[in-house]
């Protein structure tokens, strides 16, 4: 019993050391986190074990590091915190299901193709990358944004394979320090391990010298980033015609005036208010409604251009859309605005609804949004080229490389956290959207409703961050080139994934060879 004990534990220990290693924690696990459960997995001799390891780990970590669901669950879902934690624990068992397929797919290979021990620990490792890259989830993480969370230098070798070839780069460095376990009590095993510590200074070396040889800024603006921090029950009422729209606009005016009179000595070239921040539909069809009227009055006594998240309507379908704006001086929208592409599903969207209508039946509540076109235009006002993301949609790194691709001198992100607490989603979703600056060497400004807001440079420096859950505003001075260079990974962009799926395939035909 204490043998199966001890066995079962190494399973647990590769969810607490993944756990424990992504944002806000430091990465300092990252490089052998699945030692443990591989190590489990190579003494296991039927399915089941190895599937339920591979699960016991998903939902270890998925616990420690996901467990913001809960008040998400508990906020944007109302449901009492007993059935929230319920919720999560739902969610923990289900949400990283690519460990246990990863060990299922290995270890069925392993069984029908006898594979010798060298080539097996190179496919357990390359089939848990591959899993873990193309895996299905709400949250599209990896273990590479870690190293900027924690703001040390490897993270700067994202401009060459993006966080994604990172995050590959981590979980393969599993393998050496696997076998350097293994093999601790002889010379290899400790030539193995000073092999990755020195390599991994020498890339976190290589890192410096990536950020030091960028390209200086050619040009710079200034603009005030106004978090106002609306409660949801208000925003809510807002949006359902039930009232607070007049003081929701109130706060956001206060907010930018009092930033203003204190930065009155500064030429500020726009302000930026947060997804949906102005509560009202927004554009052409809409600019003669109250609230618009005063949207646009505001601007013109101030001479002050504004971006701001609101909700429009698509002409098409006559479903709302989420949408960013740009206002000139004069309080005119500036042509095109941008329309939310890829929706939140079950708060955008019902996955499936356009098969099964009535799924809309048993789920009211959920949000009935129409898309936009995508990253297929830039918004282009005053002689800025501005890459347009809206929250969710700056996990993707092929979103913004379609941006940068059309000459984005910068992003801007405007973003609405207030579901998912204080603890763990702010600064993961926020590291997770400030990345793609890196990727593609632009600055990126995010303002949110709750925080956290703030402005990354080209080179990954992060600028003041906003605190959580309070209104505030902040002035920033950006600079950036007007025509940025193409990085490799924007070029490159299919390079990583090849080389996997290539030394995946080369690996298998080395094992059918050796039958």
């Amino acid at each position: 019993m204490n043998s199966k004990l001890k066995s079962w534990s190494l399973p647990v220990l590769s969810g607490i050391l993944i756990g424990t290693s992504y944002i806000p924690f430091p990465p300092w696990a990252s490089l052998f986190c699945f030692v443990p459960l591989w190590l489990f997995w190579s003494r296991q001799t039927g399915f089941k074990n190895v599937f339920l390891g591979g699960l016991t780990t998903a939902f270890v970590f998925t616990l420690i590091g996901f467990n913001w669901v809960a008040y998400l669950l508990h906020e944007f879902a109302h449901l009492a915190w007993p059935i929230a934690v319920i919720g999560m624990l739902l969610y923990a068992l289900i949400a990283h299901l690519f460990v246990p397929l990863a060990g299922i797919l290995w270890f069925w290979g392993q069984r029908k193709f006898k594979w010798s021990e060298r080539l097996s620990l190179w496919l357990m490792a390359i089939i848990t990358v591959l899993c873990e890259a193309y895996s299905v989830t709400l949250f599209d993480w990896n273990f590479g944004y870690s190293w900027y969370g924690a703001n040390i230098p490897v993270y700067q070798w994202a401009e060459f394979v993006g966080f994604s070839g990172l995050s590959a780069a981590t979980l393969l460095c599993n393998l050496p320090l696997y076998l350097a376990w293994k093999q601790r009590h002889q010379n290899s095993g400790k030539i193995i391990f000073m092999t990755i510590i020195g390599g991994f200074i020498l890339f976190n070396i290589g890192g410096l010298w990536l950020k030091s040889r960028l390209p200086q800024p050619d040009a710079s603006f200034k603009t005030l980033l106004i978090q106002a921090s609306i409660e949801n029950s208000e925003k809510m009422a807002a949006e359902l015609g039930k009232g607070f729209s007049q003081e929701i606009f109130n706060r956001y005016k206060m907010l930018t005036d009092n930033a203003l009179k204190t930065h009155k000595q500064s030429k500020i070239d726009f302000a930026m208010w947060p997804e949906t921040a102005f509560p009202a539909l927004l554009g052409e069809q809409f600019k003669f409604n109250e609230l618009p009227i005063a949207l646009a009055q505001y601007l013109h006594d101030r001479q002050l251009p504004l971006i701001t998240g609101a909700y429009s309507i698509d002409e098409q379908s006559r479903l709302i859309t989420n949408s960013l704006f740009v206002l000139n001086k004069e309080g005119e929208i500036v042509p095109p605005h941008y329309s939310k592409t890829i929706l939140l599903a079950f708060g955008e969207y019902i996955p499936g609804e356009q098969f099964f209508p009535e799924i809309r039946d048993w789920l009211p509540p959920t949000g009935h949004f129409a898309r936009g076109a995508g990253p297929n235009a830039l918004l282009n006002w005053n002689g800025y080229k501005m890459g347009a993301q809206i929250c969710y949609e700056s996990l993707f790194p092929g979103f913004s490389r379609s941006l940068a691709n059309l000459g984005a001198q910068f992003i801007v992100n405007v973003t609405n956290d207030s579901w998912y607490g204080t603890w763990q989603e702010p600064y993961q979703h926020m590291y997770m959207t400030l990345a793609r600056g890196v990727e593609f060497r632009r600055p990126v400004l995010r303002v949110t409703n709750t925080g956290i807001s703030t402005v990354a440079l080209a080179s990954g420096d992060i600028l003041e961050k906003s605190p959580i859950h309070q209104p505030w505003a902040g002035l920033y001075e950006v600079p950036y080139l007007k025509n940025p260079p193409v990085t490799f990974y924007q070029s490159w962009f299919w390079l990583i994934p090849c080389l996997l799926w290539g030394t995946l395939i080369v690996l298998l035909g080395i094992g059918l060879k050796k039958q």
